[in-house]
C-alpha cells in the first residue's frame, strides 16, 4: 500500500526467531490494512524452508489431540514447530473459545514450539483469512514445520489444500454414512488419511471403507497410507510422523510450486478485495453511469467488470492510511 514504511525491527526480529516479534506480527497480520502487507513483502524472500502440514477433518475426530502428540514426536526428532490451530467464532459475538491451545499445553514451556489460535473470523474453508500471511510468518521466523489445524471440517471445506504441503485427514471410527457424506470434499484432498481413536469398535471397519473410498479419487492419487492412531497414548503417532516426513522429503519440487501457487492466489485475492473496496467506495458519475448501463441491458456484467479493472489500473489509492510508521504509535516497528 502506498504510504506504508517498514522499520526494520520487527522484521529483523521475526527472522531472528523471537517469538514475541512473530506474536505482534500474527496480531499485524490478523488486524490486516496496509501494515500488515508492508511486513509481508518484508518477511516474504525468507520463506520457503519450512515443511507445512494441515491437520483437517470432521469435529470429534481428536485432531486437537493428535495435534498435540504430532507436535511432541517433531520435538523429540529434534525439529522446530510453530502450530496455527484455527477455532471457529461465535456468529454472534465474533468471539472464540480457542481452547485448541489448551490441550497442547504441556509446550507452552518449551522454546521450540510456537502456539497460536486463530479465531476463524466466520471465513470459510476450515481456516482464516490471514492464514497465509501466517504461514509465512512461521516459516520466515525459522520454524523447521508449521502445522495448521483447521476448524472441524466438512465436505466443502477444503482450503487447507492451497496452504499445507502435506494433508492430514482425520477421521473416527464408525463414521457410517458420514463417509459417503465426506468422500467428495476433504477426502479427495488428502496425502494421509488417519483414523485416530483406534482403541474403539469399528476402528478396522472405518480403516477398510477409507481404503476402499481412495479408488473413487479422481486426481489418480489412490496410494494414500491410511494409518491408525491412538492420540491419548501415542499409539501410530511415530508412524504419522514417519509418513509426513517421506513425503515431505520426497518431492521438493511440488512444495516449491506450491508457495509459487500461493502467491499467485494471493495476489489474486488481494486485487479483488481492494478492487471491491474502491467500486463499493466510488460515487464517481463514471461508474453510475456504468451501473446504470448495466440495468438498462446494454452491456454485460462481463464488459462492466473488464471497464472497472481498466480504469481501477489508472486510480490512484484512496483508501486512507491508517498506519503511516509503525514509529509514530507505541507498537513495534515493522
Amino acid at each position: 500500500m502506498a504510504g506504508a514504511r517498514i522499520a526494520p525491527s520487527l522484521s529483523e526480529r521475526v527472522r531472528a526467531g523471537d517469538s514475541r516479534a512473530v506474536a505482534r506480527g500474527i496480531t499485524i497480520m490478523e488486524d490486516g490494512g496496509p501494515l500488515a502487507s508492508a511486513l509481508h513483502a518484508a518477511i516474504l524472500p525468507s520463506t520457503g524452508r519450512a515443511l507445512t502440514i494441515g491437520f483437517t477433518g470432521p469435529p470429534g475426530a481428536g485432531k486437537s489431540t493428535l495435534v498435540d502428540a504430532f507436535v511432541a514426536a517433531l520435538r523429540k526428532s529434534g525439529r522446530t514447530v510453530a502450530v496455527a490451530a484455527v477455532d471457529p467464532s461465535s456468529p454472534l459475538s465474533g468471539g472464540a473459545v480457542l481452547g485448541d491451545r489448551i490441550r497442547m499445553g504441556r509446550h507452552t514451556e518449551d522454546e521450540g514450539v510456537f502456539i497460536r489460535s486463530i479465531a476463524s473470523r466466520g471465513h470459510l474453508g476450515g481456516l482464516t483469512e490471514s492464514i497465509h500471511h501466517i504461514v509465512d510468518l512461521f516459516d520466515a521466523s525459522g520454524r523447521d514445520v508449521v502445522v495448521i489445524e483447521t476448524v472441524g471440517a466438512g465436505q466443502s471445506e477444503v482450503e487447507v489444500v492451497d496452504v499445507a504441503d502435506i494433508r492430514v485427514v482425520v477421521n473416527a471410527p464408525g463414521l457410517g454414512d458420514d463417509v459417503q457424506a465426506i468422500k467428495a470434499g476433504i477426502l479427495e484432498i488428502a496425502s494421509i488419511l488417519v483414523v485416530n481413536k483406534a482403541d474403539l469398535p469399528l476402528a478396522a471397519r472405518t480403516v477398510r471403507q477409507l481404503r476402499a473410498m481412495l479408488s473413487l479419487r479422481r486426481d489418480g492419487e489412490k496410494d494414500v497410507p491410511v494409518l491408525e492412531t491412538v492420540a491419548s497414548t501415542g499409539q501410530g503417532v511415530a508412524e504419522l510422523l514417519a509418513a509426513v516426513l517421506a513425503l515431505g522429503a520426497s518431492a521438493p519440487g511440488d512444495r516449491q510450486a506450491r508457495r509459487r501457487a500461493r502467491i499467485r492466489r494471493l495476489v489474486a485475492e488481494s486485487a479483488a478485495t481492494l478492487m471491491r473496496r474502491r467500486t463499493m467506495a466510488r460515487r464517481d458519475p463514471a461508474l453510475l453511469d456504468l451501473l446504470a448501463q448495466i440495468e438498462a441491458g446494454l452491456i454485460s456484467l462481463d464488459e462492466a467488470v473488464a471497464a472497472v479493472i481498466s480504469e481501477g489500473t489508472k486510480m490512484p489509492d484512496r483508501i486512507s492510511d491508517q498506519t503511516q510508521v509503525a514509529e509514530s504509535t507505541h507498537e513495534p516497528a515493522v
